[in-house]
């Protein structure tokens, strides 16, 4: 009996002790997005004369600050949203028909091709910066988001992570019960395939949209139009003679920055573990 109730406080001390680790880390996570909302609402003069971790009242100030030198931060919100669910789209699709074909047909060749993909997964984009942005040029596709979006289709990352998912999840009696039905190839993957996966879409949808939505350097090349520019090219902006003094304000543009990432991160975070571990669909 003593034994047994030594062994119950021992394991709620471990299950607290876990709780409370999980609680800081928690914590940690949130500390700097909580920083970067309270610094957007501080004055200029108070941000270089104390820190505080108490919101104050100048967020529509510093707001008004920010779009009174000519900023158009919703035009630039807005074009972000363009390109990120566009590549994200057609990232998670064509990666999913993709994986779905290397794992369901047998065709010949199809391990060199997978091997190919593998291969690509290893090579740094960056090496092709060069001759991709004179091929766009002689597209005529500079100054536009086709170079930005299409792109997306060929991710030779997220075919490996759901050729992996697939191999683990995927229940060919169900897609060959599916033909026996008169079902196409085309209906069993939409209708069928896509609403099972869909933990592990959400997980790369998620990774996806925070890429594209950060990306800098490719929109630095081929952007040079003001009115196309994305998110991240704005907040460089920010780092102009215009904004040099008024920190309250370059907090402000940073905070709206962040806010689509969170609601996209808050709709879709509860795939993420279902993403890996949860299978598409049970024998």
């Amino acid at each position: 009996m003593h034994k047994t109730l030594t062994r119950e406080v021992f394991d709620k001390f471990i299950r607290a002790l876990l709780y409370g680790i999980l609680i800081f880390y928690l914590l940690l996570t949130l500390f700097p997005f909580y920083m970067l909302f309270v610094n957007a609402t501080r004055s200029t003069l108070e941000l270089q004369n104390f820190v505080s971790f108490l919101p104050s009242n100048y967020f529509f100030k510093n707001f008004n600050s920010l779009v009174s030198h000519g900023l158009n931060i919703w035009r630039a919100m807005l074009n972000s949203l363009i390109v990120s669910v566009s590549s994200t789209f057609l990232s998670v699709y064509f990666s999913a028909l993709t994986a779905y074909g290397f794992k369901v047909y047998n065709f010949k060749g199809n391990k060199l091709m997978y091997s190919f993909v593998l291969f690509i997964i290893m090579i740094p984009g960056q090496l092709g910066i060069i001759g991709f942005y004179q091929f766009m040029l002689q597209l005529g596709w500079i100054d536009s988001y086709l170079p930005l979006i299409l792109p997306s289709i060929a991710s030779a990352g997220h075919v490996f992570f759901l050729f992996q998912y697939f191999k683990a999840n995927l229940n060919i009696e169900m897609i060959e019960a599916a033909r026996i039905d008169g079902s196409s190839e085309w209906n069993i993957f939409n209708r069928i395939i896509i609403p099972t996966s869909i933990p592990a879409l959400a997980t790369i949808a998620i990774g996806t949209f925070i890429a594209t939505w950060n990306n800098y350097l490719m929109p630095t090349i081929l952007i040079s139009d003001e009115k196309l520019y994305t998110m991240p090219l704005v907040v460089n902006m920010l780092k102009t003679n215009m904004y040099a003094t008024d920190i309250g304000a370059i907090y402000n543009g940073l905070f709206l920055t962040v806010i689509p990432l969170i609601v996209v991160y808050l709709l879709l975070s509860r795939y993420i573990v279902g993403g890996v571990s949860v299978g598409g669909s049970k024998e």
